[in-house]
């Protein structure tokens, strides 16, 4: 019987998969094509460049927030209200349990008018080399390298991308995960280094990396004891290039099931809601000495395990405990029509693409012979 009932997943499945493949192929190579034709924009006036080009970026991860909330999958909002944080620069800090996490992220800053535009991503560096890759390249986030042998130079390359990139494009926000993997792939190993230095034993997320968040706060985090009056040597942020706010983002699944990329893809799981709980804190209440930041995370992530334990025991996060300024919850409502009009755009824009290369290509025939 169940069998009769469910007859349309698999035609269904199918669909979606055709769907966004399709989806990928006249999204991408427009966004990189643009970005080619665009280029003499850059060395002229780059402020422009990269201001159409944050447009772009922004339009081609609509795409991907489309596709989970077309299988069903929504996304609720709880805690702090993060309005005030859109303009400043914001470190974004999120656990990190599965594939889906960074589309449900798209989904919530989608509805944001200028944080997807001014974002940078720090992920790893086998991102670089899937079908979205070539986008983050151009757009210039940054690709951390796992390992400990590598640890050393990816701090050094991630100070460098900040002041040679995130500070020259007036990129906003930057998004971390601190935990530096899924948290299926990191759980075990964190529970045996917590039992070993005596430190909390986590199960619903792992203990983070504190390399990349004292790297970013060393390089454009608030200067020494928020002293806005202090001279500052050529090449390092000003003032009012260094981050305001840290945006802490709190994943929940419903019943502590994450979603995954291929359940988005092909929508073969019930539509259910994930929620993303926010909360936000002053940049310069961080504590600046090394030790004292590693704690700080630490505790923060130690929140997190008491956050999520108490979600998925009763269902909803305790906002009136941990959120001075919050919002009223709601579902995240995505734009059907500015879905459609995105669509019509990259179409016709391929259609465009294709016009052109064939218009060479006769021309080049012509010319031979």
């Amino acid at each position: 019987m169940d069998s009769i009932r469910n007859w349309y997943v698999i035609p269904k499945a199918i669909f979606r998969l055709c769907f966004i493949l399709v989806n990928n192929a006249y999204c991408i190579p427009t966004y990189v094509i643009w970005m080619i034709m665009l280029s003499p924009i850059r060395r002229f006036n780059p402020d422009t460049f990269w201001r159409i080009e944050g447009y772009f970026f922004h339009w081609l991860l609509a795409m991907v927030s489309m596709w989970s909330w077309s299988a069903g999958y929504d996304v609720v909002e709880v805690g702090d209200d993060i309005s005030h944080c859109i303009d400043d620069r914001t470190l974004v800090i999120a656990n990190h349990q599965s594939t889906a996490d960074v589309p449900f992220l798209m989904a919530c800053f989608n509805t944001r008018k200028n944080v997807l535009p001014n974002l940078m991503w720090i992920m790893d560096r086998l991102f670089k080399f899937t079908n979205f890759g070539i986008v983050s390249v151009i757009h210039q986030d940054f690709f951390i390298m796992s390992g400990k042998e590598n640890r050393e130079k990816s701090i050094q390359s991630l100070v460098q991308h900040l002041l040679e990139s995130y500070i020259p494009r007036k990129r906003k926000w930057m998004v971390l995960f601190p935990e530096g993997g899924f948290l299926r792939k990191r759980r075990a190993v964190s529970q045996r280094y917590a039992e070993k230095n005596n430190l909390p034993v986590l199960n619903h997320v792992s203990l983070p990396r504190v390399g990349a968040l004292k790297a970013i706060m060393n390089t454009v985090g608030p200067l020494p004891n928020n002293n806005s009056s202090l001279d500052i040597p050529n090449g390092l942020p000003k003032p009012n290039e260094r981050l305001t706010w840290v945006l802490d983002i709190t994943v929940a699944y419903p019943n502590g099931e994450p979603l995954d990329l291929g359940q988005i893809i092909f929508g073969y799981r019930p539509p259910c809601k994930t929620t993303i709980f926010y909360r936000v804190y002053e940049c310069k209440d961080v504590p600046q000495d090394e030790e004292a930041q590693t704690r700080w995370l630490y505790n923060l992530f130690e929140e997190k395990e008491r956050l999520l334990d108490m979600f998925y025991k009763t269902g909803k996060f305790p906002i009136s405990e941990y959120c001075k300024n919050p919002a009223q919850p709601h579902i995240v409502a995505q734009d059907c029509l500015r879905y459609l009009i995105l669509h019509l755009f990259f179409i016709t824009s391929t259609y465009v693409h294709i016009q052109m290369f064939m218009a060479v290509y006769e021309y080049c025939n012509y010319l031979m012979y």
